[in-house]
């Protein structure tokens, strides 16, 4: 059951995010109460984001992030929130290896999941990329260093950590969208099913945004929910990975982020990767 009222009348919906930094530092302060709610309470359920993808496809949470790869399969079930996504400048997914490489097909890739934006975008660079294998984001470093794979693609913090590992990119995904498209890369987007009511669709958004809004006014305020889920990350990796990923676009997507994402689609469409969406993707 992902929504629930108790006998107050408070609402409370499952919310789908990652322990990852940015994500625990948008939703801080709706979780815990930081921030007018509107009578609204959110249960989170923490999972990587290829997990939360793959529960989506079963019928998934009230809301939930997604990679946009993910949501481009997943229109009909559920709608973009304006608030809360990661777009950006300089923060896509990077192919990494041992040593220099020429990409082919027999290239043995570790992505962090098949319908993960950067799986998007590595097919969109090297479309010839077929041997790929599924691996948790975290564990591709190690998957790269001990030679199970011979190249690894690379999300989240681990684009801070791999040079000290003695690792090489091979290519900036990020780059190579931002110098096709031009215009910011959409990485994930939070998302609402589609079939709840429109004023609760409104209503969520608006909670969001203000916990975002609270999250750049106090960035010290959400720093315990941060670090409690980010393992052995360093603070000052910590607050490079919310820097990255958390801008303006999380705010609201406005035209700039609707754009971006819109041209997304559109190459998928293009590629035959996705059918033609028909349905109003935004809230």
């Amino acid at each position: 059951m992902s929504t629930t009222k108790n006998n107050e009348g408070t609402l409370t919906l499952q919310l789908g995010f990652s322990p990852c930094p940015n994500d625990c530092f948008i939703f801080d302060a709706m979780i815990h109460g930081k921030i007018d709610t509107e009578g609204l309470a959110f249960e989170p359920v923490m999972l990587d984001v290829e997990a939360l993808n793959q529960k989506a496809f079963k019928g998934g949470l009230a809301i939930t992030k997604l990679s946009y790869h993910a949501y481009a399969y997943l229109t009909k079930q559920y709608q973009l929130l304006n608030a809360g996504s990661a777009l950006g400048n300089n923060c896509g997914p990077l192919l990494i290896a041992k040593t220099e490489l020429a990409i082919t097909p027999e290239t043995k890739i570790a992505i962090p999941g098949k319908y993960t934006t950067a799986n998007f975008l590595l097919s969109l660079a090297f479309p010839q990329s077929i041997n790929k294998k599924e691996t948790l984001f975290s564990d591709i470093e190690d998957a790269v260093l001990k030679g199970t794979v011979d190249a690894g693609l690379i999300i989240h913090e681990n684009r801070f950590t791999y040079e000290q590992k003695g690792l090489k990119k091979i290519i900036d995904l990020g780059e190579y969208w931002e110098t096709l498209a031009k215009a910011p890369i959409p990485l994930g987007g939070i998302v609402i099913k589609r079939e709840m009511d429109d004023a609760l669709k409104q209503k969520v958004d608006r909670v969001l945004r203000r916990s975002v809004e609270f999250a750049f006014a106090d960035p010290k305020s959400s720093l315990n929910f941060v670090k409690a889920h980010a393992q052995e990350m360093s603070e000052e990796v910590m607050y490079k990975h919310i820097d990255l990923y958390v801008n303006e676009y999380s705010v609201d997507l406005g035209t700039e982020g609707k754009r971006a994402i819109r041209l997304l689609f559109d190459k998928a469409q293009e590629l035959g990767v996705i059918g033609e969406i028909e349905e109003e993707i935004f809230v």
